[in-house]
């Protein structure tokens, strides 16, 4: 009975680290693929700060808030709604950082229209969205079955 708890507290814990690591690392590949091509202009918000700075920081949030998020999402039974609500979240929140980044170090400096700024970030996120969102699901998908709690 102990050996069956301990078995099942330590498939928790490897599953409770390697979803916050593959949230990390995709969403700052994402940030750094999609709006790289403004990592050499200063931002509005704080002259100081480097575009690592502010991607590393936006990806330790989004690890944060989504592998909270996605532990209660294993929950959900159903695991095709699970994986679509997971799906929309990563890409909600990384077109928000991505938007945010587009703001403060181009449209600021500028004068965008809110639906030019929309449409810029799009067209710059669309690619990196798409590929990375489909390997973080299946990412996703894989840490669940290995470390399915038996």
């Amino acid at each position: 009975m102990e050996q069956t708890l301990l078995n099942k507290t330590i498939q928790f814990l490897k599953r409770s680290l390697a979803i916050p690591l593959l949230i990390f690392l995709t969403t700052f590949i994402e940030i750094y693929w999609a709006m790289g091509s403004l990592s050499e202009r200063v931002s509005s918000g704080n002259p100081d700060s480097s575009f690592f700075d502010d991607a590393y920081l936006m990806s330790v949030f989004t690890t944060i808030i989504l592998t909270i998020v996605f532990l209660l999402f294993y929950f959900i039974k159903n695991k095709p709604i699970r994986i679509i609500i997971q799906l929309l979240c990563l890409i909600s929140i990384w077109f928000f950082w991505n938007y945010t980044i587009f703001v403060d170090r181009e449209s600021s400096w500028s004068t965008y229209l809110f639906n030019e700024e929309l449409h810029y970030t799009l067209s710059l996120s669309f690619l990196p969205i798409v590929v990375l969102s489909i390997v973080a699901v299946f990412g996703l998908k894989f840490i669940s079955k290995k470390y399915e709690l038996k």
